[in-house]
């Protein structure tokens, strides 16, 4: 179980962190439940997601479906909310 396993870490300690969980999953067979609100991190680490909005479900499914084609209306304001680099 990790909750927001990453936040308030620098980039390179982040990246570290990201890569173990990534590996100990692969090598081990692991099952991580996370709590994030990183899309990043729920993106690069989670087959399944959950979306959740005061305390209910809206939507789950796939990560790359529920990330790439979000059904939900409070899903899709979420998505867009995330920061995008110009260029």
């Amino acid at each position: 179980m990790a909750d927001e396993p990453v936040s308030a870490l620098d980039v390179s300690v982040r990246a570290q962190i990201i890569e173990l969980l990534a590996r100990l999953k692969d090598e081990l067979g692991m099952t991580l439940v996370m709590v994030s609100h990183d899309i990043a991190i729920v993106g690069r680490l989670c087959e399944e997601t959950v979306i959740l909005h005061d305390g209910r479900i809206v939507e789950q499914g796939r990560t790359l479906a529920v990330l790439t084609a979000p059904k939900d209306p409070y899903t899709q304001k979420l998505l867009a909310a995330v920061p995008q680099l110009p260029g």
